[in-house]
């Protein structure tokens, strides 16, 4: 009962070589059904205020999303950039009440999974890639991300496009992992090479916040604020991805052994301080 699919097969070929658009085998290969989604169509690890109770998991990934919606102005053109399976975009719609909200996603078969999400959000849906994004200059009044930055092919060329698409005082918003230290010692590199690369995310592309800040600064943003949020997030998510994984004696026990060594993984570098998680809104220029 090892459950391998070709899709899953791409997904592991992505740990020795990253081809064009990692990122969309690594999700062709997770699907829409995902046994650690902390609730059906919802990717991103939540902000919670317990510590991994099941009974919270539906609201502490609704909490993220509305977390990153308070800095965006409401009754705006928004646009959601990397939104997986689009189970954040009624959340956004409810949240801001958007004169228009525009998903972009690099893989296609998220947004054909998530088209009744994104139907109810009445969202439009582009394939796009985030470094390249196909609005006009100063149409859009403010950007989220929920959890995708740290995939997109360059954070500055992404910063630079958010620049270019906001009209004067629009606010970016998003969520981020921060490599706040280095990795020490062999086991502790080893780990977070494997971290990284089953997500198909590229080593230069983990860096700490303040770096973030500093891309976002030099892009043009101005008064831009962020929070480390590792304990909120990450903490309460592993407790609870351990507790879905030994009830799950429904999943294939590859898939099982791989998270169970993902989630040490992840708790190694929590433990030395290596990896955080960041909430970051920033502002463009009003001229």
């Amino acid at each position: 009962m090892f459950g391998l699919s070709r899709k899953n097969l791409r997904h592991l070929g992505v740990m020795f070589r990253f081809g064009n658009n990692p990122a969309a085998k690594v999700y062709e290969s997770i699907g829409s059904q995902f046994f650690l989604a902390p609730a059906p169509g919802w990717l991103n690890l939540g902000l919670w205020s317990g510590n991994g109770d099941p009974a919270e998991a539906e609201s502490a990934v609704t909490r993220l999303v509305q977390r990153l919606c308070d800095p965006l102005p409401r009754g705006g053109s928004i646009l959601d950039v990397g939104n997986g399976l689009g189970a954040q975009d009624p959340v956004i719609d409810g949240t801001l009440s958007p004169t228009r909200l525009i998903v972009v996603n690099i893989t296609h078969d998220q947004l054909i999974q998530g088209r009744r999400n994104l139907q109810t959000a009445k969202a439009l849906p582009v394939v796009a890639d985030a470094v390249s994004l196909p609005m006009a200059k100063e149409s859009i009044s403010g950007v989220i991300s929920v959890e995708a930055a740290f995939h997109f092919s360059s954070r500055r060329c992404f910063f630079e496009e958010c620049l270019r698409v906001l009209k004067p005082a629009g606010v970016v918003s998003f969520s981020d992992f921060a490599l706040q230290n280095h990795p020490v010692g062999v086991r502790a590199k080893f780990v977070a090479l494997l971290a990284i690369r089953i997500w198909g995310v590229r080593a230069d592309a983990m860096v700490s916040a303040s770096e973030i800040v500093r891309l976002l600064e030099d892009a043009g943003f101005q008064d831009v604020h962020f929070e480390l949020v590792g304990d909120r997030v990450i903490d309460p998510a592993l407790v609870f991805f351990r507790r879905r994984i030994a009830e799950r004696s429904d999943v294939p026990r590859l898939h099982r052994f791989v998270g169970r060594r993902v989630i040490n993984g992840w708790e190694l570098l929590r433990s030395r301080g290596v990896m955080d998680y960041v909430l970051i809104h920033a502002r463009k220029a009003e001229s």
